[in-house]
């Protein structure tokens, strides 16, 4: 028999996602005379981070309402952090570090620093490992790596997989004052890739390339391993790994076949989180297509090349550049190709220099080749 939902639960909404209930004044009203009834205050902390959230979920023309929102939650958590509610303080901390309801609406880690290191006395996992990655880079605080290095301890204690990922690498490298350990630093690795999540799945994409070539007396060479963590990574959507899966199925690289479907589905997922060396692989592969798997596009084709040279890709915005003065999958416009081989050269692109200096292009549709980073 299902379990009925706790009254205001608000598991569901954290930093970065929308409040799935809307902000609609009638249910605001109930939630928040909900709240005034109960001296409970984890049901309080939640009307509070409700009410934070919902207001993610409006646009400009609510500013107002969205503001008076914004000032009601926090001044709620004030008041519960300063009664030492650890949940509150790290989430007040959490809203004070991603510029909500701060001047100017700047990061302040004036104020978010003390209330991590508060949250963390209390035994908040993130909120240690947030006070750690503080002392690692002097926000909020003097740079101090030995009280990092405790905060992440402390973190990795509860089995944070941040903390263990940091001290891994830290290790690993001889980083925040230590010296090099890969054996302590691939434990480390293997117990943040143990507890990986959609937020840290770093630990799992490090211990395949570890396994990928090796590390003398301390990390074997097992390729089917290293693939098996990248598909793991992959399924969080970490795009690193769901970008290089796409290249071992384009390529048949690290003993994967070729698979056109395979290699299309995980560009997409690295694609997705705008991973720009997947957008433009993406590009390639809607040129030609996959019969029974990938209609060929020229449109597709065209516009995820753009996506990759929004993000700066110099291939491909030599590739727009292209595309827009022959006119693949978008009308032809001079003027707009001169603007992108001007980007491109200035990134460094030899092709869009030489392009630039008056070199006729080849009117021939590209092959899928010509797309391919290198």
């Amino acid at each position: 028999m299902p379990t009925e939902a706790p009254l205001l639960d608000q598991s569901h909404l954290k930093p970065g996602h929308k409040a799935s209930l809307l902000s609609h004044s009638q249910t605001l009203e109930l939630y928040r005379q909900n709240a005034k009834k109960t001296n409970d205050p984890d049901l309080q902390f939640e009307f509070a981070a409700f009410m934070v959230e919902a207001s993610r979920a409006m646009n400009e023309e609510e500013a107002k309402k969205r503001d008076d929102l914004v000032k009601e939650g926090l001044a709620l958590l004030k008041k519960l952090a300063d009664r030492g509610h650890a949940n509150s303080q790290y989430y007040l901390a959490d809203c004070y570090a991603s510029a909500i309801g701060t001047s100017k609406n700047k990061p302040d880690f004036d104020k978010a620093f003390p209330l991590f290191v508060q949250a963390s006395k209390h035994g908040h996992p993130d909120a240690a490992y947030r006070a750690g990655v503080c002392y690692e880079h002097g926000w909020g605080c003097r740079k101090d790596f030995a009280k990092a290095l405790q905060f992440f301890r402390k973190s990795a204690s509860a089995s944070h997989p941040g903390a263990m990922y940091r001290l891994g690498i830290a290790e690993l490298k001889g980083e925040l004052g230590l010296s090099k350990n890969p054996r302590d630093g691939v434990k480390w690795l293997k117990r943040a890739a143990e507890n990986a999540n959609e937020e840290f799945p770093y630990a799992l994409h490090e211990l395949s390339e570890l396994h990928e070539k090796g590390v003398d007396n301390v990390c074997y060479v097992d390729i089917e391993y290293s693939i098996q963590l990248l598909i793991e990574a992959a399924n969080l959507n970490y795009a690193p790994s769901a970008f290089k899966l796409g290249e071992c199925y384009e390529y048949g690289k690290m003993g994967c076949p070729q698979d056109a479907a395979l290699s299309i589905h995980y560009y997409t997922i690295a694609a997705q989180q705008d991973h720009r060396e997947a957008c433009f692989a993406l590009t390639a592969w809607y040129l030609v297509g996959s019969p029974g798997v990938l209609p060929q596009s020229d449109t597709e084709a065209y516009l995820w090349a753009k996506r990759a040279a929004e993000k700066g890709l110099p291939k491909a915005e030599y590739a727009v550049g292209y595309f827009t003065e022959v006119g693949i999958g978008v009308k032809k416009d001079q003027s707009e190709a001169n603007m992108w081989y001007r980007r491109a050269a200035e990134h460094g692109d030899k092709r869009a220099q030489q392009r630039l200096k008056g070199t006729p292009v080849d009117e021939k549709k590209p092959k899928k080749d010509d797309c391919v980073i290198s």
